[in-house]
């Protein structure tokens, strides 16, 4: 698996000592990087070129992070790592909620927003790259369809189903093992590559989202159920292609 070379890096913060931290580190690991103090700008640098991920602060003046996370998914896929104030769970289960990909706690270390970002793009060019032969690409399953190679899912009526990276992630992981119970910790594993905090409640919202869009009745699953001190299990009968 190659990564992406050069990934060119959004970094929207408006601490310019923070914004300048990290963009020179990011560049001294082979990252591009643009910075942003707030939305309008953020937009500018999007209308002018073309960016792998944003890093997004919450608290930026204007339109804050969370409005600015809502707005960009519904125009776009690219991955978002939102920074949120240490401690406050309560903002980065929203965030989530918005659509970002990942989330870190202030102050951090720049070396594990560096590990949060590769983490990220990694499984953006790991679903890109594994077209190969002989591999499963496409499942259908309860009248939808997904097809891995292009990052879609479709309804029974045909109508493409909005998905954010994060989601797509934990969905795939989820129709690849039919009738199996995952835990939280081995979602987190296969779709993230790390261990649950003892405050993680990444999976459980995107579960919440994915059920959203996908079951007639969210609040009482039909295809993927939980499973009491278990996880999660997809309950659908899977066909593959």
């Amino acid at each position: 698996m190659t990564m992406i070379a050069s990934p060119h890096i959004l970094v929207v913060e408006d601490d310019r000592e923070i914004s300048a931290l990290v963009a020179r580190y990011l560049k001294a690991n082979d990252f591009r990087v643009s910075v942003a103090a707030d939305g309008k700008e953020m937009d500018k640098r999007l209308a002018d070129g073309r960016f792998d991920l944003i890093v997004l602060d919450l608290m930026l003046p204007g339109e804050d992070g969370l409005a600015i996370c809502r707005r960009l998914r519904r125009d776009t896929r690219i991955p978002i790592v939102m920074l949120t104030a240490k401690g406050d769970e309560l903002d980065r289960i929203i965030g989530l909620e918005m659509g970002a990909d990942d989330y870190l706690a202030k102050p951090f270390n720049p070396r594990e927003l560096l590990a949060r970002i590769r983490a990220v793009l990694r499984r953006v060019v790991e679903a890109a790259d594994t077209s190969g032969e002989g591999t499963v690409r496409q499942f259908a399953f309860a009248g939808f369809r997904l097809d891995a190679l292009a990052r879609r899912l479709t309804s029974p009526g045909g109508a493409e189903i909005a998905l954010t990276g994060a989601e797509f992630d934990l969905l795939l992981v989820l129709v690849e093992r039919p009738g199996r119970v995952l835990s939280r910790d081995r979602l987190l594993d296969l779709t993230q590559g790390r261990a649950a905090g003892p405050f993680e409640r990444s999976i459980d919202i995107l579960i919440s989202r994915i059920r959203r869009k996908m079951e007639a009745d969210p609040h009482h699953p039909e295809m993927i159920k939980t499973v009491r001190s278990g996880g999660y299990m997809f309950t659908a009968e899977v066909e593959t292609s």
